[in-house]
C-alpha cells in the first residue's frame, strides 16, 4: 500500500553568495537553502516524519543553535516553518506523530526532536553512537539539548532485505515494507537516507548524501561554494563520493521508479512540495 507524503520546508537558511551557493544570482544576493523533511500519513500508525528541520524551541531561543551555524546559514527561524506548526496547520497534534526517522542527527536535522516527545525516534546506530560520544571533528554538529528530552531511541542495525542493490536495515515495527532505511555513510559514520513507497512511487530522501540537484545528473555540476562546504562537513570521504556515485547510478536507471532529493536544495524541494 503506497503512503500519502506530504513535502515540508522546517527552516529555511540564508547563508551569503547566492552564485556560490545556488549557482545563480549575485554574489551580494544571499543564497536559499531548504530544511527538506517528509511528513508521512500511515493507515495504521499515525504520522511519520522523516527529518525535524528547525524547531520550535531552538526558533525561540536561536543561541542554543550557537554561533557558527547562526553566522554561517543565516537561518530565518520563523515559527510558521517548523515541523510542529506545519502538523497542527494541516489538522494533527504533536501526540498524531507516532515515529520519526532521522538521517542523520546534525542539529539542523534533529533540531525539532524535542517537539514530539512521545514520538519513537530511529536512527541508526552508528550514528547515535556517533552523537552520543562525538570525537573532536564531530563535536560541533551535535546539540544534546536536542535529546535532552530524553527520546524514544530506537537504534537499526544493517541487516533487512536490499533496496535497489543499496545495503537495507531492519524493517521499522508497524509500518511495514513502505519505509526503507538505506546507509548513506559519509556525511557522517551513521548517515542514512529513507525511502518512501509514495502514491507516485519510491522516493528515496538522501539527507546530506549530496547536497545539489546537479549532482545527480548525467553531467554532474555543483557551484564552488556548495562544494567547499559538503567537503567541509564530510566524516569519511571515500564512501560519501562512493556512495554520491551509486546515487547517482540510481537516479539516471531507474527515474520512473524513485524520486531522489535531498535535504537542503530548494529546486528539489519546490518541484517536488508542488
Amino acid at each position: 500500500m503506497s503512503l500519502r507524503v506530504h513535502h515540508l520546508n522546517c527552516g529555511t537558511m540564508c547563508p551569503a553568495c547566492a552564485r556560490l551557493i545556488n549557482g545563480r544570482g549575485g554574489m551580494l544576493e544571499a543564497a536559499r537553502m531548504v530544511c527538506h523533511v517528509l511528513l508521512i500519513e500511515t493507515p495504521k500508525d499515525g504520522l511519520v516524519l522523516v527529518d525535524t528541520g528547525i524547531g520550535a524551541l531552538d526558533v525561540q531561543t536561536p543561541k542554543r543553535l550557537g554561533t557558527p551555524f547562526l553566522g554561517i546559514t543565516r537561518p530565518r527561524l520563523d515559527h510558521h516553518e517548523t515541523a510542529i506548526a506545519q502538523i497542527i496547520a494541516l489538522g494533527y497534534t504533536a501526540e498524531d506523530v507516532r515515529h520519526i526517522i532521522v538521517t542523520h542527527l546534525d542539529l539542523d536535522h534533529a533540531s525539532g526532536l524535542p517537539d514530539f516527545p512521545l514520538a519513537h525516534v530511529h536512527v541508526f546506530k552508528p550514528e547515535f553512537d556517533s552523537a552520543m560520544k562525538p570525537d573532536w571533528r564531530s563535536k560541533a554538529r551535535y546539540l544534546p539539548s536536542q535529546w535532552a528530552h530524553s527520546p524514544r531511541w530506537v537504534k537499526h542495525e544493517t541487516g533487512g532485505d536490499r533496496w535497489f542493490g543499496f545495503e537495507g536495515m531492519q524493517a521499522i515495527a508497524g509500518l511495514g515494507e513502505d519505509i526503507v532505511m538505506v546507509p548513506l555513510i559519509g556525511h557522517t559514520r551513521g548517515h542514512t537516507g529513507i525511502a518512501v513507497r509514495a502514491e507516485s512511487g519510491w522516493q528515496l530522501h538522501c539527507g546530506d548524501a549530496y547536497f545539489f540537484h546537479g549532482q545527480m545528473e548525467a553531467e554532474p555540476h555543483m557551484p564552488v561554494g556548495m562544494r567547499l562546504f559538503e567537503q567541509l562537513v564530510q566524516t569519511d570521504r571515500t564512501a560519501r563520493l562512493r556512495n554520491r556515485d551509486r546515487l547517482r547510478t540510481l537516479a539516471l536507471e531507474h527515474s520512473s521508479e524513485v524520486t531522489l532529493f535531498c535535504a537542503h536544495d530548494p529546486v528539489e524541494f519546490d518541484r517536488l512540495s508542488q
